[in-house]
């Protein structure tokens, strides 16, 4: 197909896509039910205990059974990759990088069964699961050309100048170590094989944790690697609790850095635990987002409108870079509104797998519950809730966490506006000028993600005053949402990030090597 997958493009596929999609998802429920171990030193790896998981989609459909890692097999993966570390360091550049693309094409050989078990796992509609499966794939691509380009980050500088003497100088940048990779539920696959791929093609061994809700995908990843030719101790994956498996990695005295995606709360506490100990370890956070929209009098509203339901209710609000923070100016309010209410009526709610489905369920029973939780806070606080007020009664909702999509206009000094509820709630205010939607916009200790429709003249002043790493102006495909490898960078303010440097840029790589300075007297 000519067709390239994007979350940019991914609203109007061709047949062909849905064909493959649906022969992959019969292939893929074929197989429910096995037994996944844990992947150490290259290969299987069984466990002491092993969970049983069910779709969020129905808890009829068992997933499989998933090993459950422990202390011992965070200790046990930590100290594989730190001796596979000298001679995966030792390994030429160009052969890391022929070996990131060789994963890349196994993947993408494989990027529909995998989409489909995203979808069964997650809860992901169709296009939102072989998204992520491409994503993944282009992470792999990305940072292998992104490495090839950077002349694998070694530079001749000038010699010094002194009369008589030959003294060369070199700038090389050079791996840290053994890396820890702290994947969520929603992208388990993207944002557990991205910052691998950014890991290992710098030279440094990597172990992924994936989240408890989603161990599959982490261990799909772990088979793409394994079948690509990996050595063995170079990528290992473990599934497990924060708690036990998490603390135990970040803790290890061979970490030599972490990628972590979560919480604000719990990238804080790494990035401190990082800071602490013999001497500072890179600590690569992003810890999410809440995140906002203005909308000025002179808006194309049916634009505003497409974009705004996309990245509001996109995978039940599930994204970090979701919207939830709505500012329209009040001269066209209403007429927004309204357009917006027709949109999320239209929502298809159901099994995600099934194609006319548009927003499929959240990920658990305790998200379903938090949902109940923040619609009452609404209520009791003054807000009037524009859409989501009824209950999902149908029987296709009874076994799975199937949630409403909730429009909320509500008061300002409402909690909610401050905290991130990861679901498909948006709160709206109406503001006299866009000068007071830019203060409450900004008025956050996050600045991940940022929407504007307006005109056109009005896109560089929201560029000059927004506080947010990754912005959108009058995009249609989504208002928050959609970035890409390759097409935007992505990555927080404030305290959405740790670094300053986004996902996929010109400085994300960097950020997994350190420099040397190299002079060498040759006369």
């Amino acid at each position: 197909m000519s067709f390239r997958l994007t979350y940019a493009t991914m609203f109007d596929p061709p047949p062909e896509m849905h064909e493959r999609f649906d022969a992959a998802l019969a292939t893929v429920r074929s197989t429910l039910g096995g037994r996944h171990p844990l992947f150490l030193q290259g290969g299987d790896a069984p466990a002491e205990h092993y969970v049983p998981r069910r779709s969020p989609i129905d808890s009829d459909i068992q997933l499989g059974e998933f090993a459950l890692a422990t202390e011992q097999d965070a200790n046990a993966a930590m100290d594989a990759a730190h001796k596979a570390f000298p001679a995966w360091r030792a390994t030429p550049g160009s052969e890391r990088v022929r070996l990131l693309r060789r994963v890349a094409d196994v993947m993408a050989a494989r990027v529909y069964e995998i989409a489909a078990a995203l979808a069964l796992e997650v809860g992901k509609n169709r296009m939102e699961a072989l998204g992520e499966a491409q994503e993944t794939v282009d992470f792999f691509r990305h940072y292998a050309d992104d490495f090839e380009q950077h002349g694998s980050y070694e530079h001749e500088l000038p010699n010094d100048p002194l009369p008589n003497v030959v003294s060369r100088n070199r700038s090389v940048m050079r791996p840290h170590g053994a890396w820890v990779v702290i994947a969520p539920f929603n992208f388990p696959l993207a944002l557990a094989g991205g910052p691998t791929a950014a890991a290992l093609v710098t030279g440094n061994t990597v172990v992924v944790k994936g989240a408890t809700d989603t161990p599959w995908a982490g261990r799909l990843l772990a088979d793409c690697i394994r079948d690509a030719g990996l050595p063995p101790g170079v990528f290992q994956y473990l599934s497990g609790s924060g708690r036990e498996v998490g603390e135990t990695l970040s803790a290890h005295p061979a970490t030599a850095g972490i990628t972590f995606t979560g919480s604000v709360a719990v990238g804080t506490q790494l990035l401190q635990r990082m800071a602490a100990g013999p001497w500072p370890r890179p600590c690569i956070a992003e810890m999410g987002g809440k995140n906002p929209c203005i909308v000025t009098a002179r808006a194309n509203l049916g634009d505003a409108a497409a974009g705004i339901v996309r990245s509001a209710y996109g995978m039940g609000g599930q994204k970090c870079s979701a919207l939830s923070r709505l500012y329209v100016d009040q001269a066209v309010a209403d007429e927004l509104i309204a357009s917006m209410r027709e949109q999320i009526d239209a929502i298809r709610i159901g099994d995600p797998c099934c194609r006319e489905n548009w927003l499929g369920p959240v990920i658990n029973a305790n998200a379903t519950a938090n949902h109940a939780r923040y619609l009452h806070e609404l209520r009791g606080g003054g807000a009037t809730l524009i859409t989501g007020a009824g209950t999902l009664d149908a029987a296709e909702f009874a076994r799975g966490h199937y949630v409403q999509p909730v429009l909320a206009e509500a008061p300002l000094a409402h909690p909610l506006w401050r905290h991130e509820m990861f679901l498909p709630i948006l709160m709206l205010h109406r503001v006299e000028n866009r000068e007071e939607a830019m203060r409450l916009a900004n008025a956050t200790n996050l600045g991940l993600t940022a929407g504007f429709y307006g005109g056109a003249d009005e896109v560089p002043w929201f560029h000059e005053n927004i506080e947010a790493g990754v912005t959108y102006a009058n995009r249609r495909q989504g208002a928050t949402t959609g970035a890409w490898p390759g097409y935007q960078p992505f990555g927080g303010w404030k305290g959405s990030g740790s670094t300053g440097k986004a996902i996929a840029s010109f400085y994300y790589l960097a950020q997994y090597q350190r420099e040397q300075s190299r002079t060498v007297v040759v006369s």
